[in-house]
């Protein structure tokens, strides 16, 4: 079992930034003690500084209705993620005189600031192939499959430690790998990246839904031009699947597929996972 798809990163291992804000959140926070407030400080004082998205989804967003306990923080996303935020108040709990809401330009590197100041993170934000979320279709714009998605829906997250200058990729939701992102991702020393299918239909298969991968928007794991194939020759150091689904059999630790994944040299990741660079 898994919960969904966030990540928690630090520079200093005491001001904390999220990578999307999941809707079990609260359980993952519970499960961390990192993440928790300190017990000696000050009324709701929270050590999760700010909360980088990648997206609209329900799976990066709805976890911000956790943290409208008035605590300061920081929210950075694209002008089209933002807008998604507006658009719906229940994201108005969120207190505005506490909770920044900061526009990433694609492209453009920029020092994560959180309400003491700096944390010592640079975050590059850059479109990727992906699709608009589900729930903001639009049928009339639907023909050659984009339902209304324009850039900045889907993006992929480089975070840099300023001390060290080590970096890291987090792109858990990809259609497709195009040039642009291939050369980005060479030589990498570390990805996180979309491991919602092993194959494009599993889904329909299972009688889970009746949508392929390339119909949601996510690039499936196994064939010729899934992940494992695709990347093999970009000489990345560290691969780690994330935003994997529950009918992706990946997840089991002694299935076949687990085993293909391995071979390839992919990890899968779990709750509690902890990466040092």
């Amino acid at each position: 079992p898994r919960t969904q798809a966030s990540i928690a990163v630090s520079a200093d291992g005491r001001q904390w930034v999220l990578l999307n804000a999941s809707p079990d959140l609260r359980q993952q926070i519970n499960a961390t003690p990192e993440l928790q407030p300190d017990r000696d400080g000050p009324p709701r004082n929270s050590p999760i500084k700010a909360v980088v998205l990648s997206n609209g989804d329900v799976d990066a967003v709805a976890g911000l209705l956790c943290l409208r306990e008035s605590q300061p923080l920081t929210v950075y996303g694209s002008a089209r993620v933002l807008d998604v935020l507006a658009c719906n108040s229940i994201f108005d709990v969120l207190n505005p005189e506490l909770v920044k809401r900061e526009p990433m330009a694609l492209g453009r590197p920029f020092a994560v600031v959180g309400p003491e100041g700096p944390v010592g993170l640079t975050v590059e934000g850059f479109d990727v192939p992906g699709k608009i979320p589900l729930y903001l279709e639009d049928e009339e714009k639907g023909t050659g499959g984009s339902f209304g998605t324009e850039e900045g829906d889907t993006i992929g997250l480089k975070v840099t430690a300023d001390e060290s200058g080590k970096s890291f990729f987090f792109i858990p939701g990809c259609s497709g790998l195009d040039d642009a992102l291939c050369a980005r991702l060479e030589g990498a020393s570390l990805l996180f990246f979309d491991g919602t299918l092993y194959t494009n239909d599993e889904m329909i298969a299972q009688g889970l839904m009746q949508k392929t991968g390339d119909r949601i928007g996510h690039m499936n794991m196994s064939g010729p031009k899934g992940t494992l194939a695709q990347m093999a020759p970009l000489g990345i150091a560290r691969k780690i699947f994330i935003h994997v689904n529950n009918s992706n059999p990946a997840l089991r630790d002694d299935s076949a597929e687990r085993a293909a994944v391995e071979a390839a040299g992919w990890e899968v990741s779990y709750d509690g996972m902890e990466v040092k660079a």
